[in-house]
């Protein structure tokens, strides 16, 4: 045991030393002949120590991005020796299987854009459609990579794997960009868009690599089946990166209960995470809007207390009949508003008014529950007036 303690040690300080070397500016061929002289293989999970081990040392998480194609290139020919697809990966609707099939269908969309590329330069003026076209439905690949940060990272990370999920997340946007771009560029018959797109189609391959070659053996080394179930259940929220939706797959034996944070005592256990009343009602009363329910009884059942309300509210209100919370004069339309909520008319009604500097947004929506039963309405009031002079983008801090 000792032995084999120590050879994976020694085997990690050298992948250690390799990426040092990289980052430090040798050549891919000189660390690829030092490699080889030392180990004929290595798992992805070492590749992952290594990289941790750096990040921790102080290594910016940035610069392991920066050069993690060239990582992929060193160790592409080990890591697919030992890392052979395990059945389940092979398994239709296994979440495995599922990330398999995208690459897949990204590849051919891939490839179709190539073929345009290479087309447009040939001078076939009919191929600039669709090299347009094909990128724009490339753009369908931030579904994948959003399953792969939503659902697998965590997961990932659970099991102590923190390096791949940070350097992954940061090339997935880089690639994001570079298809927006490509595509802008090509939209706009702009004679860069061929040098863009095919910048992006490299970059989005080597990704597919390291998804299927580092990123899945890792998982499917320590996951359950039931923590995949539970991945191939919530894949459906965000939905599916140009292939139909995946048959229903179910792990052998039976479904275990989702596993859970820990609950403390008096928490208030919701399907998406669980708070204590503290905390819920601190959350509420942060959230930039007034938020006020109407239980079916149509009685007010809560409110919100944020630090600028638009209208006033008390505590006297919770019990009170909503058509006794308003004037005589607007009874009507609140009784009307209820009522087509209620009976399904509609599922939301909205009103903008002027008050002084404010411009008023009150929403109102039908709460339903999983069977569509009517459970209230739910009023959402927001001073919109500062949201209006927005214009540009910001995407740094405020200093202040």
């Amino acid at each position: 045991m000792s032995q084999e303690i120590n050879n994976r040690e020694y085997r990690k300080q050298v992948i250690k030393e390799l990426l040092k070397q990289l980052h430090a500016g040798k050549s891919v061929d000189e660390v690829k002949a030092q490699f080889a002289a030392a180990f004929d293989g290595v798992s992805a999970s070492e590749i992952s120590e290594a990289e941790q081990a750096l990040i921790s040392e102080g290594l910016p998480v940035e610069e392991v991005q920066r050069l993690c194609d060239v990582h992929a290139s060193v160790f592409k020919g080990s890591v697919e020796e030992i890392h052979r697809p395990q059945a389940a990966a092979e398994t239709p609707g296994h979440p495995a299987h599922t990330l398999k099939a995208e690459n897949r269908a990204l590849e051919a969309q891939m490839e179709k854009i190539r073929e345009s590329i290479a087309a447009v330069k040939a001078g076939d003026t009919g191929a600039v459609k669709a090299r347009s076209e094909g990128l724009e439905k490339l753009r369908e690949i931030d579904r994948h990579y959003v399953k792969k940060e939503m659902l697998l990272f965590p997961y990932m990370e659970k099991y102590g794997i923190t390096a791949p999920p940070k350097v992954m997340w940061g090339v997935d946007d880089e690639i994001r960009a570079m298809i927006k771009e490509a595509a802008r560029l090509a939209a706009a018959g702009d004679a860069s868009a061929a040098d863009k797109a095919e910048e992006a189609l490299d970059k989005a391959a080597e990704m597919i690599f390291k998804e299927e070659n580092i990123m899945l053996p890792m998982l499917l080394d320590v996951l359950t089946g039931e923590e995949w179930k539970h991945i191939a259940d919530q894949s459906d929220e965000i939905g599916w990166c140009l292939i139909e939706k995946p048959p229903v797959w179910q792990p052998a034996g039976a479904a275990a209960p989702e596993p859970k944070s820990a609950i403390q005592e008096g928490e208030i256990t919701l399907p998406t995470g669980h708070f204590s009343v503290q905390e819920l009602t601190a959350m509420l009363d942060t959230l930039p809007v007034d938020i006020t329910f109407v239980g079916k009884d149509d009685t007010v059942r809560y409110f919100s207390q944020g630090a600028e309300r638009v209208f006033p509210r008390t505590k006297a209100i919770i019990g009170r009949k909503v058509t006794d919370c308003h004037p005589p004069a607007s009874v009507s339309i609140v009784e009307g508003i209820v009522e087509d909520l209620k009976s399904g008319k509609k599922s939301h009604e909205d009103f903008w008014i002027r008050m002084g500097d404010k411009y008023v947004f009150i929403r109102y929506f039908a709460v339903r529950d999983a069977n569509g039963e009517y459970l209230g309405v739910l009023e959402v009031t927001q001073d919109i007036a500062p949201i209006q002079q927005i214009t540009g983008e910001k995407r740094l801090a405020s200093k202040e």
